[in-house]
């Protein structure tokens, strides 16, 4: 999605809130009210948020700070209207854009770039996974999404958020392989050794030169449950544990792992912070964080 049909999505959302007369401390929602995208939201503090549909469906609990904040992920096919009911308060309706992604077909792959086959390979990816699941229980303080987003990379748009792939393929052994998934990050067509740099302040979870389908990756904690995950570096330059600025330098482009060639797949997680159940996290929109204004 461009910049400027973004930003007018954003302000088209505008501001919801509760009647000037509920009972409770009032609670508004802004950001980019669209599916996979995220809503920005104060209220009272320390308190519980039902977010559903107006059918009860996609149901999940969330939770104000103790200054009232708390961000909701949106997922690519929220419902519309979306209600939030603060425990004590009153209902609150917000309406959702819905999205238009396509369905795109890749077909004369190298099965090995398509998914793990053989027990090494195998083996490689539960490897990889525990690194991950590791780094995705991991929460820290920060800004969130308060401050806006950066571009990470210089370079060309080249697949968006969202659509459905189908992959084809041909092993080393002749066999065909095929394979269905979500898009759920957005590239950047950079050549190897660009810089990539945090496109908002945070804390390094997890930084490997050698993660299976990612290659080298970095995944950066930006506070109220989201995280960035950069993947197919050629060089990592952070480790677990640093904290970087937006704008900071955290490795350079590249072209390893599971891909086709060199680009920059960035991917922005939410977390819900309200439960320990990580299943219930899910990818939100890159391109649509961008657009976002600081609060």
């Amino acid at each position: 999605m461009k910049r400027a049909a973004c930003l007018g999505l954003i302000a088209s959302a505008g501001l919801f809130a509760f009647p000037a007369n509920a009972e409770t401390t009032p609670l508004s929602c802004s950001g980019a009210a669209k599916q996979g995208g995220l809503l920005i939201c104060t209220g009272p503090a320390d308190t519980s948020v039902r977010v559903a549909g107006e059918d009860g469906s996609g149901a999940r609990e969330v939770r104000t700070d103790e200054d009232g904040v708390v961000t909701v992920g949106l997922t690519r096919t929220e419902a519309s209207p979306l209600i939030l009911t603060p425990a004590g308060g009153a209902p609150l309706s917000v309406e959702i854009a819905t999205r238009s992604d396509d369905f795109r077909l890749l077909r004369g792959l190298d099965c090995d770039k398509v998914d793990a086959r053989t027990p090494q390979q195998l083996a490689e990816v539960e490897e990889s996974w525990l690194k991950k699941k590791d780094a995705f229980e991991t929460f820290n303080d920060g800004p969130g999404a308060s401050l806006g987003f950066k571009r990470p990379a210089e370079g060309r748009a080249s697949s968006p958020f969202g659509p459905e792939r189908k992959y084809v393929g041909t092993g080393a052994d002749g066999e065909t392989c095929e394979k269905i998934s979500v898009h759920q990050g957005y590239d950047i067509a950079t050549p190897i050794g660009t810089p990539i740099i945090a496109p908002a302040p945070g804390t390094v979870i997890l930084g490997d030169p050698d993660l299976y389908y990612e290659g080298g990756a970095v995944f950066l904690d930006h506070g109220q449950g989201l995280v960035s995950v950069f993947m197919h570096m050629s060089k990592v330059d952070v480790t677990a544990g640093d904290k970087v600025e937006a704008g900071e330098q955290v490795g350079l482009s590249g072209n390893t792992g599971r891909t086709t060639g060199p680009h920059l797949h960035w991917a922005v997680k939410w977390r819900n912070q309200a439960t320990l159940n990580r299943d219930e996290d899910f990818y939100i929109d890159p391109a649509l964080l961008l657009a976002l204004e600081p609060q």
